[in-house]
């Protein structure tokens, strides 16, 4: 057979090398699994300070949307890498064999109420401990000083019109509101979380804290993420199905950025 023809070696059953087989192998070490959830998260800081706050600032935009760009800049290479990853292992960009918790074992009418409950859940009890958020910044992070820093959701948004605040919300609610939601369940839930077997029963709350963590510019919010965020991911890791994750995550941040802006638009809510 002409070798031009055949496929790469990768993709005949050879275990990808280096630091992409590092991230392939199907255990990561407790450092090592730690590294990989916080490093994205202080990288979409610094994107932030250098790149996506000036930007927006020089734009007179709400400073929400140097977040999302921050995010982005950050998330979509991650989305990338996963992709890259596949190539690595099958020689196709695919998440076939880097993402897992996909192959569906879970009864769709089954993922739906699930999905549904996480996702009333996470909404409900997310706005419910927002008095926790109070308190856990007055406390310890009144020091932070990013521009619109504090527990209200909101505080990212004011200052402005309420036409550029709706302009900026119709610009990032798609990736604020699913897209980048989704990767970030694709990377930590199916990616990451699978590969610490040797956690046990306790790998869907390790996953919980060091995703809470890795939101570095909220800090104020680990514990009733914590709460929230837990019940879903359990799910997700018990029946090894993350669609049941992805209606809960990516889910909630889609209802609550289609019922803001419905309410800004409307008039219903001002800032």
């Amino acid at each position: 057979m002409d070798t031009a023809m055949q496929p790469p070696a990768d993709a005949q059953g050879a275990r990808p090398r280096g630091f992409a087989g590092k991230l392939l192998a199907d255990r990561h070490s407790v450092p090592f699994s730690i590294a990989l959830h916080l490093v994205p998260g202080a990288l979409i800081v610094a994107a932030y300070t250098f790149v996506a706050a000036p930007l927006v600032r020089a734009m007179e935009y709400p400073i929400f949307m140097a977040w999302a760009i921050a995010l982005a800049i950050v998330l979509f290479p991650i989305q990338l890498l996963l992709l890259w990853l596949g190539k690595k292992k099958t020689g196709r960009f695919t998440m076939k064999g880097v993402v897992r918790y996909r192959d569906k074992p879970v009864s769709r009418g089954k993922v739906f109420w699930l999905g549904a409950a996480c996702l009333v859940w996470m909404t409900v009890v997310s706005l419910a401990l927002t008095s926790l958020d109070n308190l856990v910044y007055d406390w310890f992070f009144t020091w932070v000083d990013y521009q619109g820093a504090g527990p209200d959701g909101t505080t990212y948004l004011q200052g402005y019109s309420p036409q550029l605040v709706l302009t900026t919300l119709l610009i990032c609610a798609p990736f604020t509101g699913f897209t980048l939601p989704l990767i970030e369940e694709y990377y930590f839930r199916g990616f990451l979380l699978p590969r610490l077997p040797q956690l046990g029963k306790w790998a869907p709350f390790f996953s919980v804290f060091f995703f809470s963590v890795y939101h570095f510019w909220a800090p104020w919010t680990v514990l009733s993420k914590l709460v929230f965020l837990f019940p879903g991911v359990w799910l997700a890791w018990k029946k090894q199905d993350i669609r049941i994750s992805i209606a809960m995550h990516p889910g909630t941040t889609l209802l609550m950025s289609v019922v803001g802006l419905i309410a800004l638009a409307t008039g219903a809510y001002s800032m």
